[in-house]
């Protein structure tokens, strides 16, 4: 599952990924159906049974990009229970804020798509990237989106002291989650089995830092340098076929 605390910047401002669902228990001989992550970062299909795949961690990468618009992290203001996967399974998704340039938005948008066959591959998200920052495509769109960002904080509707507080019940640590999908799926009548082992000697926890962005000097900018170092580092390595410096078990701490 990727999440922004596996992301990190290395030499040369190249971004690297770490822990793309691949990590698993060192005793998971007996735990092959249990289920670890942080809730607004699985992809939907998760929550039904399906194995983590290429799709569902390019609905991650999407939580991620949306991170990078807001300073904020997804659904940081209610409790992360069974009731927040319903939400996710029935389609809620973050609120894309107004100062988002709508070709950003809308690849965000695809890549949240509750249908994995019909999120982007990695490429497309690579070669997007890259024709928005080596050939200036809808350089205009984020010059919008610069200045729309401009009025809200002169207007005092946007920055870090407007952000809602976070919830005391928020978890952005990884965590087993079985009980609480068969709890959502059983609530709802779902006939979908989904592995509940309601005990566990090893719990696989990856440390929390703190991720803040300051939303006022985080300019479109900044934002299309972000997708420049992204896709530099997409470039470089052929993603589709996952050929990524994966550290299993660990988390790399964000700089």
């Amino acid at each position: 599952m990727l999440f922004d605390l596996n992301t990190s910047a290395g030499k040369n401002y190249q971004w690297k990924i770490g822990d793309l669902g691949l990590s698993q228990e060192i005793n998971n001989e007996s735990s092959n159906n249990e289920i670890y992550g942080i809730i607004p970062y699985i992809a939907p299909e998760i929550f039904k049974g399906s194995s983590f795949s290429k799709k569902a961690d390019v609905y991650s990468l999407g939580m991620v990009m949306w991170e990078l618009t807001t300073g904020c992290k997804p659904f940081d203001n209610v409790k992360h229970d069974h009731n927040l996967i319903y939400n996710i399974l029935d389609g809620e998704r973050p609120k894309i804020t107004e100062d988002t340039p709508e070709c950003y938005a809308n690849l965000m948008k695809s890549c949240w798509n509750p249908d994995p066959t019909k999120r982007p591959s990695i490429k497309d998200i690579r070669l997007t990237f890259g024709r928005w920052t080596f050939k200036g495509k809808n350089k205009a769109e984020f010059i919008q989106a610069e200045t729309k960002r401009m009025e809200l904080i002169q207007s005092k509707k946007l920055g870090p002291e407007f952000a809602e507080k976070r919830h005391s019940e928020a978890n952005y640590i990884s965590r087993p989650l079985s009980a609480l999908i068969s709890k959502c799926l059983s609530t709802n009548s779902s006939s979908i089995s989904i592995g509940n082992k309601k005990d566990s000697n090893y719990i696989y926890v990856s440390e929390e830092q703190e991720f803040d962005i300051d939303i006022e000097s985080s300019s479109s900018q900044n934002l299309s340098l972000k997708i420049q170092n992204i896709s530099t580092s997409f470039k470089k390595r052929n993603i589709e076929e996952l050929n990524l410096e994966i550290d299993v078990g660990k988390r790399i701490k964000t700089s």
